[in-house]
């Protein structure tokens, strides 16, 4: 009998993600999403295991009804009142209902970690935390239910099933990494020391790491001593069915933002300098059009932005976008001539800038994090220094008034996706990696 090859066996692989119940833009949806989609187009057999909250993609096929393992609330419960860790299992499932989760899901306790030092660290503990029965359950849910190759983490904060899972299942863990540290810094000091060296202690559990750039590579090996032939590079890929590039230029010309309308992520300092941009008269007819969602958290702050514009007489010229849909974003895309979401922090990535170039939209970002290194493979936009107001204004005003170079830049970024940046070579390297650690 001829034996099989195993390179081209398909993978029975775990996906265990966090769900965000759909409040906001979420890159690592969108990420998570279009991997598992596209490795299922690659004939890969795939199952999703949520947790937290629901998954949300872009895709209604990729909705399954697998179960939701530590349900947001009931787990926040409790971690925070001991007495409740026998509740039930009904009361469990009551609290941990789509509807109460989605309701959770848009509260601001759901992207701000401050506060959560203590459940971090249970979950971190696994199996020695206050979740260890249902570390237990999800293990054995897995084991009877499905075999798999491989178990893919979609973040480090994960990694307090690492030990359980391969204890019981006996396969390779791949860890993804992903911003974990922007997610953390806000926590107590103290506990966030111990945070990272629980995190550091797990990591030997895990077979690979797959940052999502090298430039957060660099960082986690400064920051955790991991071997360097544990991490591996593993760039994200969107689908790119339905991004074009417009024929013809937008008119009237518009500044977009596609993110979380949230204050961490540079949303002031957009409209700042889009303030100071319409004071030459050049700029007319130039809107500002924004995108991606909010928490309670935001609230605030975006009515204090439309304070401030309203105060300048330009409330009108901007547009609020409530609906972030795949369909959605792709028609916003189709409306905006350049985008820029000048972030505060150094994210490890930006699936947003991804997003722009497949539609051939040029982006301006500030020189940090991850964001240089897109803007070097694609060509497909313009890193500035200093990321204040009046440098961003500057650089978008002399983009917009620059149509040729506006359409070369379009074209070189969505010339660099269809060949590097497209969801099915994502997945293709990531298969490469899962093959890798099968066969040790």
């Amino acid at each position: 009998m001829k034996p099989m090859n195993t390179e081209s066996k398909p993978l029975n692989i775990i996906h265990l993600i966090p769900g965000t119940g759909g409040s906001f833009y979420c890159e690592n949806c969108v990420r998570d999403g279009g991997l598992v989609s596209a490795l299922r187009d690659l004939g890969h057999n795939v199952t999703m295991v949520p947790l937290y909250l629901p998954l949300s993609f872009d895709k209604e096929d990729l909705q399954e009804d697998t179960p939701i393992f530590f349900g947001a609330i009931s787990t926040y419960l409790k971690e925070k009142f001991p007495v409740l860790g026998n509740m039930p299992n009904w009361i469990s499932k009551l609290l941990d209902s789509q509807p109460l989760l989605k309701y959770a899901a848009h509260k601001a306790d759901s992207t701000r970690a401050a506060g959560l030092e203590d459940m971090t660290l249970s979950m971190l503990r696994g199996k020695a935390g206050n979740q260890s029965h249902e570390v237990e359950h999800l293990v054995q849910w897995i084991k009877h239910e499905l075999k798999p190759d491989v178990i893919y983490l979609a973040n480090a904060l994960l990694l307090g099933l690492a030990e359980s899972l391969k204890e019981g299942l006996d396969v390779p863990l791949v860890c993804a990494m992903e911003d974990e540290d922007i997610w953390l810094e806000d926590m107590e000091a103290v506990s966030l020391k111990k945070i990272w060296e629980v995190i550091e202690e797990n990591s030997r559990f895990v077979d690979v790491f797959v940052p999502v750039s090298d430039y957060y590579k660099a960082k986690i090996q400064a920051r955790l001593d991991i071997p360097p032939e544990k991490l591996r590079t593993v760039h994200i890929g969107i689908d790119l069915e339905g991004y074009s590039i417009a024929s013809e230029p937008v008119q009237p010309r518009a500044i977009g933002y596609l993110s979380r309308l949230a204050e961490p992520l540079g949303l002031g300092i957009l409209i700042e300098a889009f303030m100071m941009i319409k004071t030459d008269p050049q700029f007319s007819d130039l809107r500002l059009r924004l995108t991606g969602g909010e928490t309670s958290d935001d609230q605030r702050f975006i009515a204090k932005m439309k304070q401030n514009l309203s105060a300048k007489g330009l409330l009108g010229d901007v547009d609020f976008i409530d609906h972030f849909d795949r369909q959605s974003r792709i028609e916003f895309l189709e409306s905006i001539s350049v985008l820029s979401v000048p972030m505060l922090k150094e994210e490890a990535f930006g699936v947003f800038l991804i997003e722009a170039l497949a539609a051939g939209v040029p982006i301006v970002q500030p020189r940090l994090g991850g964001f240089p290194e897109i803007i070097d493979r694609t060509g497909g936009g313009i890193c500035y220094e200093h990321n204040v107001p009046q440098v961003l204004a500057k650089n978008l005003a002399s983009l917009l008034q620059n149509e040729k170079l506006l359409r070369k830049l379009g074209q070189q970024g969505r010339q660099a996706v269809e060949s590097y940046f497209d969801s099915e070579a994502m997945a293709k390297r990531m298969v490469k990696v899962y093959r890798d650690v099968i066969k040790t």
